[in-house]
């Protein structure tokens, strides 16, 4: 059986092609965070950003009633129901090799295209998830209520679900034997495709809100579009860092934030020679590399979440997080940890920019190609079949380039949601140095992020 080949995920972009030296480069990155926080503790002294989703400049009325036309809606829904269709004829009747396309529209245009599409216009795979649309035109059909299931959602419930999905999803991108391989893509598609639409039947259609890990990962990152919703349901511009200060805290939360990370972190790992050798050592000491893959993931996630949750712990007591919140009500410091969870959704961002970008820009252009013959045929339903990938927007300079300010962007806004929130958590004469906690960790995950990404 051929498979697909294995794919430099974080692009043509090195060591020799960075701008400064490797430790000039960390040490100048952590300097401007560094600098950030300072600036930040003289000048930004009160909250400034919108926690409660209230703020906002309304869009024109003809862009609103466009967002809002129930023919939009169902429009997008039937795309995306067209499109699942049209990739499942991949999935089912396609060649098992490099010329399928299905491993490309799952793991580049699906999972990193969310990322640019959720910058520009939000949570957007909610608005054309084919399982959701099914599920609707079924309830459609049947005269049912979509909000109602068999049983209402668990209390406490938050996105346990999708956070779990999410695991799961970066376990199969990553680790999983086989991962581009139709056998693998299916199981765990049928997987997924199963749990969503019998969750939905037994609770509704908010099930997909707290259960689909793409909606949870597209959600996330539709916060930073600068066109969404205020609480009353308009449709506004709005300041980026407003969308993102009003993600309230939930179960499951920091476990999503900390997984997309994490996992992001682990596939430069994956990459790296030192990482590579100890791979090919437990192999040959009758090691399988999925086990080694798995708890590599696991560990580094792992790390990645007890240094959040120990720099928010160490953060809610050097803070006091017990300051008043607008309610005159105390923050606990086992609360703080949810609180300060969208600061880390950028810094997820920079990295699945800076990590994936090449690999969108080329992998996705021979996706495209490729869905042409969804069977193998040798057909060209899309006229796309003899295309061929524009390289022009990958040069060695200008990915690293775009790498290290992507990550350093995502820093700095990253740094900027966690200060205006330590305002509104702590007492204001212990807000900043309620914060150095969290600078730390800020400038521990720029470090560990460049080297990732550089010193392989």
């Amino acid at each position: 059986m051929t498979t697909y080949p294995e794919l430099l995920a974080h692009g043509v972009g090195g060591r020799q092609d960075l701008p400064l030296p490797l430790t000039h480069l960390v040490v100048a990155a952590s300097l401007t965070l560094v600098i950030t926080f300072v600036a930040l503790g003289a000048l930004w002294r009160v909250p400034r950003l919108d926690r409660d989703g209230t703020t906002g400049q309304p869009v024109p009325r003809w862009l609103a009633a466009l967002v809002d036309a129930p023919a939009l809606r169902w429009a997008l829904r039937g795309a995306g129901l067209v499109a699942g269709g049209y990739v499942c004829l991949a999935l089912l009747g396609g060649p098992d090799n490099e010329d399928n396309p299905a491993a490309g529209v799952l793991y580049v245009l699906v999972w990193i295209g969310l990322v640019p599409l959720s910058l520009l216009f939000g949570p957007i795979w909610r608005a054309v998830n084919p399982l959701r649309s099914l599920y609707l035109v079924l309830c459609a059909a049947a005269g049912r209520d979509p909000e109602r299931g068999l049983r209402p959602l668990p209390a406490g419930l938050g996105v346990w679900p999708a956070a779990v999905g999410l695991v799961a999803f970066v376990w199969l991108e990553l680790v999983a034997p086989g991962r581009a391989t139709l056998p693998v893509i299916n199981a765990w598609l049928a997987g997924y495709a199963l749990v969503m639409l019998v969750g939905a039947v037994r609770h509704g259609v908010g099930w997909f809100d707290r259960a689909d890990p793409f909606e949870l990962y597209s959600g996330l990152i539709g916060r930073l579009a600068v066109i969404g919703r205020r609480d009353d349901g308009a449709v506004v511009w709005r300041n980026p860092l407003d969308g993102m200060a009003a993600l309230r805290p939930e179960p499951g939360l920091v476990t999503a934030v900390v997984v997309l990370l994490g996992s992001t972190m682990y596939d430069s790992l994956s990459y790296a020679p030192g990482w590579l050798r100890l791979g090919q050592f437990a192999e040959e000491n009758g090691v399988p590399p999925v086990v080694t893959g798995t708890l590599g993931m696991g560990a580094l996630i792992g790390l990645v979440a007890l240094a959040y949750l120990g720099a928010t712990r160490v953060a809610a007591l050097v803070g006091r997080g017990a300051g008043p919140d607008p309610d005159g009500e105390s923050t606990p410091p086992r609360l703080v940890p949810g609180e300060l969870a969208h600061s880390i959704v950028p810094i997820a961002v920079g990295y699945v920019l800076a990590h994936y970008y090449s690999l969108l820009v080329l992998e996705g252009q021979r996706t495209l190609a490729l869905l042409s013959d969804p069977l193998g045929t040798g057909a060209d339903w899309l006229g796309t079949a003899e295309f061929e990938p524009y390289t022009g927007l990958i040069t060695p300079d200008g990915v690293a380039a775009l790498q290290i300010t992507v990550i350093l962007i995502g820093h700095l806004l990253g740094s900027l949601l966690a200060h205006d929130r330590a305002l509104y958590l702590f007492p204001r004469a212990r807000a900043v140095t309620g914060q150095l906690p969290m600078l730390v960790l800020m400038v521990a995950y720029t470090v560990a992020g460049l080297l990732l990404l550089y010193a392989g």
